[in-house]
């Protein structure tokens, strides 16, 4: 009896790893619909967007005309341009500061939840919703007429409230400095719902009785926030910031709108919407768009090493 066991422990072995096995290979075989999906939705289009990139692809091939492979001309065509590095140093510094500011006024609300009664988090909740949840082309008519010239409330208060006669009929639109004022609190406030709720998510995770124990050790609240709060919420400040960088990097309809509100194009195009200027050359907005991809894998990947060496140490 005693040289049997041996033996039926390893049948019963045999028998546990195919049925494991056999699990693993159904749970990623669940995956495999939306990875087909995925793959013609995203991979074709990206696919065609690099080829067409390599030609000299307008609105002639669009009719049927054999597209001319040209190589690497639209490439050096583009990054020869100093517009376009103009354009793309721009498009990284509003993305760095629309992202940032977002993270920093998301994460206020968040806290602000967190520590308020239940009928005043609900009411800012609601807020923040209908914020969230407004169509972009009716929040940026509301905001044009917020920041109008004539019109507008706020030329309205800064010259009648608080004196400043000289904001009596200012465009904000037309000096790119002010253009990006605007464009910044609106990016800012239709991004800050998903932040704060994002966040106020993790914040309910923070377990109670290690802040109470940090509580009673003398620890201040200011102290609780920094040395507890924030290190236990840190893979969901990490995930936020990375989708916020990829958003804010690609923003085209804010600035689009405002552009056909009378702004200066040349002096206020991002990425977004200098590619759509390429709308007659298929081939060079192309391009472009794949220029666009490459730098929003190196920002990304640059902060995935930085997260991957924190968590390393």
């Amino acid at each position: 009896m005693a040289a049997t066991a041996p033996a039926l422990e390893q049948d019963d072995a045999a028998v546990v790893f195919p049925r494991r096995r056999r699990r693993q290979l159904g749970v990623y075989g669940l995956l495999v619909p939306a990875a087909i999906l995925m793959g013609v939705a995203l991979g074709y289009p990206l696919v065609r967007q690099f080829v067409i990139s390599f030609q000299e692809y307008g609105l002639r091939q669009q009719f049927g005309q054999p597209a001319e492979w040209v190589g690497l001309q639209n490439y050096t065509e583009l990054l020869t341009d100093p517009y376009v590095w103009t354009v793309i140093g721009r498009s990284i510094a509003f993305c760095l500061v629309n992202a940032a500011v977002t993270m920093l006024v998301g994460v206020a609300f968040a806290v602000l939840m967190s520590r308020i009664g239940r009928a005043s988090r609900i009411t800012l909740q609601v807020a923040l919703l209908l914020a969230w949840g407004t169509p972009v082309l009716a929040s940026m008519t509301v905001w044009q007429w917020l920041f109008d010239s004539q019109y507008g409330v706020v030329n309205y208060v800064l010259a009648n409230l608080f004196g400043l006669d000289d904001m009596a009929g200012h465009s904000w639109i037309i000096q790119p400095l002010s253009f990006y004022f605007v464009a910044t609190v609106i990016v800012v406030w239709m991004s800050v719902p998903f932040v704060a709720f994002s966040v106020y998510a993790g914040l309910l995770q923070v377990p109670e009785e290690t802040m109470e124990a940090a509580q009673l050790d003398g620890a201040s609240s200011r102290q609780r926030f920094w040395n507890i709060t924030l290190p236990m919420i840190r893979p969901v400040l990490s995930i936020v910031l990375l989708l916020q960088v990829i958003w804010d990097f690609k923003v085209f309809t804010q600035i689009y709108v405002l552009q056909r509100a009378g702004a200066p194009t040349r002096e206020t195009n991002l990425l977004g919407t200098l590619i759509y200027s390429y709308a007659s050359e298929f081939s060079m907005a192309g391009a472009l768009a794949t220029i666009m991809l490459v730098i929003t894998l190196a920002l990304t990947g640059f902060y995935i090493r930085q997260m991957l060496k924190e968590d390393e140490l």
